[in-house]
């Protein structure tokens, strides 16, 4: 995964680790499983912050993640992905964009791995435009 900087200059990896170290636990754990899983399904992407929270691009933003108060997030960043992957999702309070989970009752591994592989066919249809 290469390092790309954020809107604000600071370098993606950077920038999440940033993000991460201000994390609590147990978010903090949930989150790095979630960047440990999408630096193994989309090795070519960059780090970046995403919307203000830790994500993955290539030609555009993939998908994010991030952690608040009681649940964390994650963010297929297609809404149609969310509908395909509806009755994998049962047990996890879903809206238009993300998918809330905490610590305790992760989305399971292979789920995100499936999500990322289809943005990634995303991106890759968009041909030579750049996000």
């Amino acid at each position: 995964m290469t390092v790309e900087p954020d809107n604000a200059g600071v370098a993606g990896s950077a920038a999440v680790d940033a993000y991460l170290a201000r994390t609590p636990e147990p978010f903090r754990q949930a989150m790095a499983d979630i960047r440990a899983l999408l630096r193994s399904a989309a090795p070519d992407a960059r780090e970046a912050l995403v919307y203000g929270v830790p994500g993955i691009r290539q030609k555009g933003p993939l998908v994010c993640y991030a952690a608040f108060k009681a649940h964390c997030g994650f963010y297929p960043m297609d809404p149609v992905l969310l509908e395909r992957f509806a009755p994998e999702l049962t047990g996890f309070k879903t809206a238009k964009g993300t998918i809330q989970f905490t610590p305790d009752q992760p989305v399971p591994a292979d789920l995100i791995l499936r999500i990322v592989a289809a943005r990634l066919e995303q991106d890759k249809a968009k041909g030579g435009r750049r996000g």
